[in-house]
């Protein structure tokens, strides 16, 4: 008998297929193609489609919310990745750079503007005057915790539809799945991409 390779991908199935009623727009395309493409792999639709247009309806949500909180997304991961370094909540450009995943001028763009808005401040440690730590000032410190605040209990309504239990679950497929895709496109210190590499596919 041979021995079982855990990693052997087996076919996907489902305890309960919906019936019509309960399709939506994803079920009809990958139906659509499995009736136009006999042969051809369709379960990846179920999946990377809906991440997909669940990712374009968070990312709108999210434009929407951090307008109405007045801050730019920009400026609220520059002033967020500050504050979870701790006190005494300062970083060089090139860690704030790793941290964000994007490009040294990038952080040098977003710490001009925080720093016109007294948000963050430009320091040299002791005794080097040749390096610059970009810290997080008290009026930083103060609009960024409100503004998470109010971001993270709004997001949370936005997981209503989830019991506890199905969130874990949920979670723990998409820890797997993004460790897998940034494994194998070796995404880990991969600057952000272009406004033209992130325009995303209409399904």
């Amino acid at each position: 008998m041979a021995d079982h390779n855990p990693h052997d991908r087996e076919p996907a199935t489902s305890a309960v297929a919906p019936d019509d009623s309960e399709l939506d727009g994803v079920d009809r395309i990958q139906r659509a193609w499995a009736r136009e493409r006999p042969g051809t792999p369709v379960d990846s639709i179920g999946v990377i489609t809906r991440i997909w247009r669940i990712g374009k309806i968070l990312d709108d949500d999210r434009r929407r919310t951090l307008s109405r909180l007045g801050i730019d997304a920009a400026t609220l991961d520059l002033l967020s990745t500050l504050r979870r370094a701790g006190p005494p909540y300062r970083l060089a450009p090139g860690a704030l750079a790793r941290l964000s995943l994007v490009s040294a001028g990038a952080v040098s763009q977003r710490v001009a503007r925080a720093e016109q808005s007294l948000l963050v401040r430009r320091t040299k440690p002791a005794g080097d005057g040749r390096s610059v730590l970009v810290e997080l000032t008290d009026a930083g410190h103060a609009l960024l915790d409100r503004v998470v605040d109010d971001l993270l209990c709004h997001e949370e309504t936005l997981l209503d539809g989830l019991t506890g239990a199905q969130r874990t679950d949920l979670a723990a497929l998409l820890r797997i799945l993004l460790g897998d895709l940034v494994t194998r496109f070796a995404l880990g210190d991969r600057p952000e991409p272009s406004p033209d590499q992130q325009r995303r596919p209409t399904g």
